[in-house]
């Protein structure tokens, strides 16, 4: 979805977004109960657990430290990510955009931390967000609710969405 902007090789070479320190477990990928029960038979090494409405993958017992800095990475990452465009959820399919609700309504942000991304001019990903990608992100948004993230302190916010 967003090869304009972050191409497979740049990913492959960094798969930052593919793990997930302890301290920022709010940021793995949200799946609907259907896709995680699917997923769970598929790959049986692959767990989940209840959050906000959703599922999550369970890597807590993926540290082998209490080190909040130590990074696991996603059960579904084997040198790259095995699950199909049907499969992959919502946060992987529009990383490094976030939706977070801001002003009492859904906005698309920018995660601060994606070193691609980040050397890039923001008034790229403006452009992007503000395009039809952009219209995509915030319908499925609004009729996903419980894909949305809470806001973090720090993401810029591309755009918002507006009443029509």
């Amino acid at each position: 979805m967003l090869s304009s902007v972050l191409s497979r090789e740049d990913c492959a070479k960094c798969r930052f977004c593919c793990s997930f320190r302890r301290q920022s477990l709010w940021e793995t990928p949200l799946f609907d109960g259907q896709t995680a029960e699917r997923l769970a038979e598929l790959y049986p090494g692959a767990a989940f657990k209840p959050r906000e409405g959703a599922f999550t993958i369970d890597i807590d017992g993926c540290y082998a430290t209490d080190d909040p800095e130590e990074e696991a990475l996603c059960p579904f990452n084997r040198g790259g990510c095995v699950l199909g465009a049907e499969d992959k959820p919502f946060d992987c399919s529009i990383w490094p955009l976030r939706v977070m609700p801001v002003n009492g309504h859904n906005a698309i942000c920018l995660t601060p931390t994606c070193p691609v991304i980040s050397a890039k001019p923001l008034s790229v990903m403006k452009e992007l967000a503000d395009g039809i990608i952009g219209d995509r992100i915030l319908e499925y948004a609004a009729a996903h609710p419980e894909m949305v993230k809470p806001y973090r302190e720090g993401f810029p916010v591309l755009r918002e969405e507006t009443d029509v």
